[in-house]
């Protein structure tokens, strides 16, 4: 292994990896900060008799890690980037016909094994920092598993991470693991409180303050996002002027982000970064971390389609990771600014469950297959969102196949929204434009003060061209925009220069393309409030430049209840969309739940998609039409208006008893969020020939209900989660089923009077042996004496207590003192006795 430095930890382990893949296809590699697997694995695999020359692609979670890794491969091999290492990030390419080992971010996996889906010139995939989890990540594991399986069963597939669950992994993987002991020197942790009302960065201040006094070294210190680093930075500068502050976030420059990985001039730096810096890259020097322990992280609301930054907890696997940065030149010390008290959860949530999942459908789309093996499985409901936005900009047809125009949004790279957008330009002024947009919609505002009209945003950056400054934006947000719009017309191959000026409503249109889902219409009643044409409300801020427009484009939104709100719309013409969007105006008669009257009612209703543009009253409600209407009623007013008797919910409750503990079973989500998403399939058949909800009694919903199951189902629920329980004394007693608030299963309640357990040792089981009673043991009053699961221990240790207290209470019931050959009785005892 000549390229290999012997002197890094990873290199302990080297001839284990090595022996691993030379007889398995997949590995799982875990090795800390510090052991040097990002750099000196490809390079050791290089030589290894499998790969036959083909190439070895990594992939790194974000551009500064996939350059500086290929840089640091290519000097050790005595040459530049693009030789034998090379590495291709967003709108930057080095790469030539003699690289053998290519870095890409994660994104850019997925676009290779589509184009070629054998990757006849790739001999092994290795996924860095997998702990990540980043959407991108996954889709591309889930792709590169399937193509093993199927047409390259000698590609190789190697996850390494520092604080990956490495047994959990490999197992699920059914692939070897190996394990390295990293370099690191010792750290020291403190925990920092925030004092009263103390702002982040005054507590950033006073943290760095105290431990740059008592120690050498560069510090790092993790903030959740730019605005923060800019608040940060202010406050740094002002109380540290002899310090040499820096902001490190994806958002800079390459070039900039790459300088801070060399060596610093000044005595002292402190680099302000987001967890950009958390793994794959080392910051020389650095011997402080102070860790805010926060993190913006995307979030996708299922109920509206919209995606958004939420700043949130890191893990206890971050925080760990972030610590370890103090220490990989010297000792060091890591600060965290939250009380040691707090337990953090041990691993970030994968991506895959809080992202907006329309550029995965996409892919699957394109795939030909949803049937792929994710680590963890894409939410049900999150996929359905992402399907209905497809269908909406036409990426899908109505049987989920992916159409012409589909296939065109995924050539193009981008988000299918920005996609449908650039494919709608019908000019090269237009694409332009577009591509000014993409930018725009990429970032924060660049404007210093709040306003939600989106022109705004782009009148900043057309009037920065122009004069090189604008009063009231930030010149450095506009210059970044300048310049990521200039890389996507020489992406997307756009010939025509950004526009000066623009017709009234040429933003709306091109929005519109793009979210179709969020054009709005004004309510009648008030001026304030929007209906969407995804069936959502919205509502402008008190400070809001776009109160009087009819018709907008919302391209930001936050959610709240009852109404979410709008932080960022353009105008739209509605003869535009009459021209463009002609297919969702609509005219017909419809069925509507009328709430005051608790009753269908006939409508001639006009609309664009869901919003309602006039309606006038309609005749006599249609059979076939009412039984949707119904359907649709309960889907909105929530499953609570239906007529549940205790029967049903603890039939419910038994149900997703054994799905918990009996698995096997394969019994249907009787949860209330499933029986929402199934409604069309087990209500809608009861409500055949009905026009009022009322007309649903308990009967009909118990037998709707039990449709979703099959006779063996119901055969296996009843002997496995019974309604009732035979105890000693003969009779037969209810069990209580119950679910919790979030529709987990409680524990099962057997309520029974004491003396009808005499005799019995063990606590009654039901679901084959898997979950025990809990007994309610009552006096022969019918009140509750004792609550247990352990009934032996109950007649060891507190049978006696009882019989002293309650004997002379109820002296007419048996009380022996020895339960256990007792008799079992629900009477009293014989007169005389």
């Amino acid at each position: 292994m000549p390229h290999i430095d012997p002197t890094l930890p990873i290199a302990d382990v080297m001839p284990d990896i090595l022996a691993s893949l030379g007889s398995h296809t997949r590995l799982v590699l875990e090795a800390p900060p510090g052991a040097g697997k990002t750099t000196q694995v490809p390079l050791a695999l290089l030589d290894a008799a499998w790969l036959e020359g083909r190439q070895i692609v990594m992939l790194e979670p974000r551009r500064v890690a996939a350059r500086a890794a290929a840089s640091f491969m290519a000097k050790q091999l005595g040459e530049a980037p693009g030789d034998r290492v090379g590495y291709q990030i967003r709108f930057e390419r080095k790469v030539s016909a003699s690289t053998r080992i290519l870095v890409v971010t994660e994104g850019l996996l997925a676009r290779m094994i589509q184009e070629d889906p054998m990757l006849e010139s790739v001999g092994a995939i290795v996924f860095d920092e997998f702990h990540e989890r980043h959407l991108s990540a996954d889709l591309g594991l889930a792709l590169a598993l399937d193509v093993q399986s199927g047409l390259r069963e000698d590609l190789r597939i190697v996850l390494m991470s520092a604080t990956l669950d490495g047994e959990a992994l490999s197992t699920w993987l059914d692939a070897p693991r190996v394990s390295s002991a990293g370099r690191a020197y010792p750290v020291e942790i403190r925990h920092v409180d925030a004092q009263r009302e103390e702002k982040l960065s005054q507590h950033i201040r006073r943290a760095l303050a105290d431990a740059t006094a008592n120690m050498a070294g560069d510090a790092l210190v993790f903030l959740p996002g730019k605005r923060d680093i800019a608040l940060t930075q202010a406050v740094l500068e002002q109380a540290m002027p002899e310090v040499d502050i820096r902001a490190l976030h994806g958002d800079l420059p390459v070039e900039e982000q790459a300088a801070l990985l060399s060596p610093s001039a000044h005595a002292r730096r402190v680099v302000l970064a987001t967890n950009v810096a958390e793994s794959s890259v080392t910051l020389p020097g650095v011997r402080i971390v102070v860790d805010s322990g926060l993190a913006r992280e995307p979030a996708f609301n299922s109920d509206t389609g919209f995606t958004h930054l939420e700043t949130r907890r890191i893990s206890q696997a971050s925080a760990d990771q972030r610590a370890g940065r103090a220490g990989r030149v010297a000792e060091g010390l890591a600060l965290r600014l939250w009380p040691a008290s707090q337990r953090l959860q041990s691993q970030r949530t994968p991506e895959i469950l809080q992202a907006d999942l329309a550029p995965l459908r996409l892919e699957l789309a394109a795939w030909g297959s949803d049937d792929l093996r994710f680590v963890t499985a894409p939410p049900t409901a999150a996929m359905q969102n992402a399907s209905a936005l497809l269908r909406d900009l036409g990426a899908l047809d109505r049987d989920q196949s992916l159409t012409a125009r589909g296939r065109r949004l995924l050539e193009l790279g981008l988000h299918p929204r920005m996609g449908a957008m650039v494919l709608s330009a019908q000019t090269p002024t237009e694409r332009a434009l577009a591509c000014d947009l993409i930018a725009l919609a990429d970032a924060r505002s660049p404007l210093l003060r709040p306003g939600d009209a989106f022109a705004e945003r782009w009148q900043a950056l057309a009037a920065f061209r122009a004069r090189g400054f604008v009063d009231g934006a930030h010149a450095g947000a506009l210059r970044a925009l300048d310049r990521a719009a200039m890389q996507w017309r020489k992406r997307l191959r756009v010939d025509a220069g950004a526009p000066n000026v623009l017709p009234a409503h040429a933003l709306g249109a091109l929005l519109a393309q793009a979210y179709p889902d969020r054009i709005a219409r004004a309510s009648a009643n008030d001026p304030y409030r929007y209906q969407l044409a995804n069936g959502q409300t919205a509502k402008l801020s008190e400070y809001t430049q776009l109160l009087g427009e009819p018709w907008l484009v919302i391209n930001e939104l936050h959610y709240a209840r009852p109404d979410a709100r709008i932080l960022s719309a353009a105008p739209v013409d509605e003869a535009y969309l009459r021209e463009a969007f002609s297919a969702q105006f609509q005219e017909g008669d419809e069925v509507e739940w009328d709430e005051a009257r608790a009753a269908l009612v006939a409508a001639r209703i006009k609309r664009f998609d869901r919003i309602v543009l006039s309606r006038a009253p309609g005749g006599q409600v249609d059979a076939e039409r009412a039984q949707a209407a119904l359907v649709d009623a309960v889907r909105r007013l929530g499953l609570a208006v239906l007529p549940w008797s205790d029967a049903s919910r603890q039939w419910q409750a038994r149900v997703q008893l054994l799905r918990k503990h009996l698995p096997a079973l394969a019994l249907p989500a009787m949860d209330d969020d499933s029986l929402v998403a199934d409604l069309d399939d087990w209500l809608a058949p009861a409500f055949a020939g009905k026009t009022r909800l009322s007309a649903l009694d308990t009967q009909a919903l118990s037998n709707a209900l039990r449709t979703r199951l099959d006779w063996s189902q119901q055969q296996a629920l009843d002997m496995h989660a019974p309604k009732q329980m035979q105890v000693p004394s003969g009779l037969s007693r209810d069990i209580h089923y119950a679910l919790d608030h979030e529709g987990e299963p409680e524990a099962p309640v057997l309520a029974v009077k004491l003396q009808e357990l005499f005799g019995l040792g063990d606590t009654p089981t039901i679901a084959d042996g898997r979950v025990s009673l809990t007994l309610h043991l009552l006096s022969p009053g019918g009140r509750p004496l004792q609550v247990t699961r352990d009934l032996r221990g109950f007649w060891d240790r507190t049978y006696p207590e009882v019989k002293k207290e309650m004997k002379g209470r109820y002296p007419k019931h048996p009380w022996p003192d020895d339960p256990w050959s007792a008799t079992a009785t629900h009477r009293a005892k014989p007169r005389g006795t």
